[in-house]
């Protein structure tokens, strides 16, 4: 497939007015010394844009609004896709796999002891490590039992979870090439280590477009709980035009979405007529100079007036029936929540919104572990349970793909002082789990494994780019054929790797 080249129009314009054959010097100064016939020419031409505007008045006010969610590229999704959308529970900090699914009977002998050399060999890790002496083996504290008919290891942190485990598919050999916070959540997000590049939710709105008109096709929800290390590009869309960025709805407050609201003063006929005619010259300006980011101008003036009736309605869970809050806890009644989050991500997927990712952050527990894990299992179990139920009960799941993870896990030893009632671990990149439900994937297996230590994937590595490929297909798109061509070359989420891990598709 070719890949799309809309976004060089602009500077080919911008060229050809460098290369007009004018001498530059010559031309700065012409331009600075305005004589008495531009001045009124210029208004002239003032004046009879003000006299066309009063004389085609409605006509320009009331002209056909342009698509607010732009179609897909021509082509995909390449075949039948087996998900229509995206729920992403981003789980920021990086979650202990030792202490929540990967088992480790081993862990319990060597308790307290150091670290084999031969298991650490030569893998990096942050400089806070860089003062210990030993590194001593940290069992996990909590309990591990089987659960559900495909027997799945859960800690007792997330007792919910566990009622679920048969509609999961369990990854436990993810990898990373990232160690620090900003550039492992920057790589699984964008495909690279380095800030710039399109978050996953933006490549998807840019390749399948959206199913709904009302709501971004990208919508990002960040709970107030935990917010660490989480910036708003990360939800970004680089270089494809701004209108595919995410679009961060929820939070506490009478807003659900900041600025959306109407001034004080402005009514909502007064709004929608400032739209218009500012849209109207945007296409005008547009026309002569080509600038693609202006598309992207008029879009969201059109989004936004569509959200202003669509985002009260979504964010107003009154008419949820008493068992579907019920299911989610009594955290659900308190926006900006995991849980209110949580709900708010299945009533965007069935409103048509193509790509849900809800932010959650605080699970960076270098110390004191045991009371910070304990705290944000209890914070988001629930209602991870109850969003795979709810979308079950609904017939969604089916077409919906589930997505849990962070950004790395962590290290099978402690990390500062290790006491009988607390410890910390440190970033953890060469073996940690992440699961996905729903959309395509098997459910009830557990892909990859760790070894005995947990410390690196040994059976069927799944590295970034393949977790991103198979998400990809999942939607049906190839991730080599997704190409965005900037600065004279093609960029895919993937970039120059990727493997669809065939094994977990159903």
């Amino acid at each position: 497939m070719k890949p799309n080249r809309q976004n060089d129009s602009y500077e080919h314009a911008a060229q050809a007015s460098e290369c007009s054959g004018e001498d530059s010097t010559y031309s700065l100064a012409r331009r600075a010394c305005m004589s008495r016939r531009n001045v009124l020419h210029g208004l002239g031409g003032a004046l009879m844009a003000g006299a066309l505007h009063e004389l085609l008045g409605s006509s320009i006010a009331h002209a056909a609004p342009m698509r607010a969610n732009p179609p897909g590229v021509s082509g995909f999704p390449e075949f039948p896709a087996k998900a229509k959308r995206v729920i992403y529970l981003f789980q920021a900090g990086g979650p202990s796999q030792i202490d929540l699914f990967d088992y480790k009977p081993l862990l319990k002998k060597w308790d307290g002891r150091d670290l084999p050399r031969e298991v650490m060999g030569d893998a990096r890790f942050t400089g806070m490590v860089n003062g210990q002496s030993r590194f001593p083996v940290v069992a996990s504290r909590w309990k591990f039992q089987r659960h559900g008919e495909c027997g799945a290891w859960v800690s007792e942190l997330f007792p919910e979870f566990t009622q679920v485990v048969d509609d999961v598919c369990f990854i436990k050999s993810m990898t990373t090439t990232q160690v620090d916070h900003d550039a492992a959540i920057t790589y699984l997000q964008t495909g690279h280590q380095i800030a710039g590049r399109p978050a996953m939710g933006a490549w998807v709105a840019y390749g399948l477009g959206s199913d709904c008109d009302d709501l971004p096709a990208f919508v990002a929800l960040r709970t107030e709980k935990g917010g660490s290390f989480l910036i708003d590009r990360h939800w970004g869309s680089g270089f494809l035009p701004s209108r595919y960025q995410g679009i961060r709805v929820g939070g506490t407050g009478d807003e659900p979405v900041q600025y959306l609201s109407n001034p004080e003063g402005m009514t909502s006929g007064m709004r929608r007529r400032t739209i218009a005619d500012i849209n109207a010259f945007n296409r005008r300006h547009r026309q002569r100079v080509g600038d693609p980011e202006i598309a992207t101008r008029i879009a969201q003036f059109e989004m936004a007036a569509r959200m202003q009736m669509s985002v009260p309605e979504l964010a107003d869970i009154s008419d949820e029936p008493q068992h579907i809050l019920d299911l989610y806890g009594d955290d659900v009644q308190q926006p900006g929540s995991y849980a209110y989050n949580a709900l708010m991500a299945r009533r965007l997927a069935e409103r048509g919104v193509r790509f849900v990712q809800l932010f959650q952050g605080g699970w960076d527990q270098h110390s004191n572990l045991p009371k910070q894990i304990e705290e944000y299992a209890r914070y988001t179990d629930r209602a991870n349970a109850a969003l795979i139920q709810d979308l079950k009960q609904r017939g969604m799941l089916e077409d919906t793909l589930v997505i849990w993870g962070g950004e790395f896990g962590r290290t099978v030893f402690c990390q500062g002082k290790l006491t009988k009632t607390s410890f910390g671990r440190e970033h953890h990149h060469l073996g940690f789990t992440m699961w996905m439900a729903g959309g395509g994937v098997k459910a009830g297996i557990t892909h990859g494994a760790t070894d005995e230590w947990s410390f690196r994937a040994i059976e069927n590595p799944v590295p970034v780019h393949d977790l991103n490929a198979t998400i990809l297909h999942l939607l049906g798109i190839n991730h080599k054929h997704l190409t965005y061509r900037y600065q004279g070359r093609d960029f895919r989420l993937t970039d120059l790797a990727g493997r669809v891990v065939k094994e977990i598709l159903a």
